[in-house]
């Protein structure tokens, strides 16, 4: 144990839940209205007919291009199958239609959670790659236009790729492994067609080897070592907002729990290089009457070394503490699962006030097992018998716990599409590309990994509510000042599309007007009260 005792010493959370995006009426196809098209699911085979034929004159005809080398801008209108026509009618030659396009399943999905794209833009991988030496002079100002009519053709093949992955998730799902195989390898091949550096390209791509690598059953592989989920978590901690949200907002709610308190002891779950802590013991150093003995329980996988990394974190942090003058004590428990920990290794005492922290840790108990009691049943139960005075839970609001295997990879592509475009939002090089790395071995986890080795499964706020109630906790309203610090952490980013929104007590973090993370807070009910909701659960049933 490391201690340390020195010898003397506007925003308003009153709104109400986020707003969801508009969702399509049931006969326009779900994936492209999230793209800002308007296009019926009966109608995607003649649709992409109709993109082949404008990429087939524009190969096979290049002296026709330049009918499209105006001054006039192409822009994309919803009705994709409208403009592609009118493309088309400007040439005089007719092209034959292919006869060997795939069939596209009428799949459903929510919308996109990018706004609709009013004007084609320049893609910056065909800009870059185009060579001026070997252009005519002449033929220079007519390259704009070219390049958006290019563009086009890229946003299809990525629309193409898409549909292509959940084909080939539905394939999985029924064991046709052979299939699915032959389906990544054309997805390869379109994947030549967009750009893999940004947007759906990127996306794709990540999505793409997680299935390669369920098929061939090596998603364990992905996992790495306790060091490089630590490298990859700093990482992803300086690249983008997502984890300093959880601790800002974790850490207001701790401190205000804590008020009139001398003496309080933190435990948390995740303690990954103490990142949270400088700023709740810099807060406590300026609490009005004085800052209280401050005890902080670090859990964290053993060192592989047999360096005992987590005692050099207190370390760390118990020389900050003594800089402003804080009694600190520090332990150390190192555990590789959290359902490992016991409640004794904590040594919490009654007279303190306790506050139990969980940065996106809980949802990793989810897994079932016949053999043994339910690890989240039996966390949470013990939880609640330590009293804590809070209890803070942060967790990704996503919904990647489902049992299909279909349903989980939609949501899962759905939700780290809008991760990824995000993170486009980062001007921090090397921390955005390390930062990717860490995303996508959640994307691996999730796609790849069944059983106990399946440890990404997140679920959304409304069912963390459900099973915190039922476990015998009642929810804490996260305050005007918690909603203020999370306001003001995104001015650090100049990224305008974050925001913040109250839903029922509880503040979400996202991208656009998709929540991506939850931050909530929970104190332990007494036990007469629990027994009452339990036997009203059983009337009900």
């Amino acid at each position: 144990m490391v201690t340390y005792d020195p010898a003397a010493s506007s925003g308003s959370s009153n709104g109400t839940s986020s707003s969801s995006a508009n969702k399509p009426s049931a006969d326009i196809d779900g994936l492209l209205a999230g793209a800002g098209y308007k296009v019926r699911s009966s109608e995607l085979r003649q649709v992409a007919q109709r993109l082949e034929r404008l990429e087939n004159v524009m190969v096979n005809s290049p002296a026709e291009i330049s009918l499209l080398a105006s001054d006039t801008v192409h822009y994309n209108p919803s009705d994709l199958a409208s403009w592609v026509d009118s493309l088309l009618s400007e040439f005089n030659q007719p092209v034959p239609v292919p006869t060997n396009l795939p069939d596209f399943p009428d799949l459903m999905a929510g919308p996109g959670p990018g706004p609709p794209p009013n004007q084609t833009v320049v893609n910056n991988y065909l800009a870059d790659n185009i060579i001026p030496s070997q252009l005519p002079e002449q033929n220079i100002p007519a390259q704009q236009p070219q390049l958006m009519v290019v563009t086009a053709m890229e946003e299809d093949s990525g629309i193409r790729l898409v549909h292509m992955l959940l084909t080939c998730a539905e394939s999985v799902q029924r064991g046709e492994l052979a299939l699915a195989g032959s389906l990544i390898e054309d997805m390869k091949g379109l994947l030549t067609h967009v750009n893999t550096g940004c947007g759906i390209g990127k996306v794709a791509g990540y999505f793409i080897d997680a299935l390669s690598r369920r098929i061939v059953g090596v998603g364990g592989a992905v996992c790495g070592s306790a060091y490089e989920n630590e490298f990859l978590y700093h990482h992803f901690y300086e690249a983008c907002p997502y984890l300093k949200f959880a601790h800002f907002t974790a850490n207001q709610a701790i401190l205000e729990a804590f008020d009139g308190h001398d003496c309080v002891h933190v435990v948390d779950f995740n303690l990954m290089h103490g990142l949270q802590w400088p700023a709740l013991i810099q807060a406590l150093a300026l609490r009005p009457g004085g800052p209280p003995l401050l005890r902080l329980t670090g859990i964290g996988p053993p060192s592989p070394d047999g360096r005992d990394s987590l005692r050099e974190i207190g370390l760390r942090l118990a020389e900050l503490a003594r800089s402003v003058n804080i009694r600190f004590a520090f332990r150390g428990v190192a555990a590789s699962r959290l359902e490992d920990v016991k409640p004794w290794m904590l040594q919490v005492s009654p007279k303190e006030a306790l506050a139990v922290n969980s940065i996106m840790q809980l949802h990793k108990l989810l897994g079932s097992d016949p053999s043994r009691n339910s690890p989240i049943e039996m966390v949470l139960g013990w939880i609640r018998n330590l009293n804590p005075k809070i209890m803070t839970v942060v967790e990704q609001e996503a919904n990647h716990n489902q049992p299909e295997f279909l349903d989980r990879f939609s949501k899962a592509l759905y939700y780290y599409s809008t991760m990824f475009d995000s993170l486009e939002a980062c001007s921090l090089q090397p921390e955005k590309a390390v930062a990717e790395i860490y995303i996508q071995r959640e994307i691996c986890n999730v796609v790849c990994c069944e059983g106990a080795a399946r440890v990404e499964r997140h679920e959304p706020l409304a069912k963390w509510r459900t099973r915190l109630q039922g476990a015998g906790f009642r929810p804490l309203h996260l305050g005007s000042n918690a909603f203020r610090q999370a306001s003001m952490l995104l001015t650090l980013f100049s990224a305008e599309g974050y925001c913040v929104e109250e839903n029922e007590g509880c503040l979400t973090l996202g991208w656009h007007s998709r929540p991506l993370i939850a931050a909530s807070a929970w104190q332990a009910l007494p036990d007469p009260i629990i027994n009452h909701h339990a036997s009203n659960s059983n009337n009900i049933m």
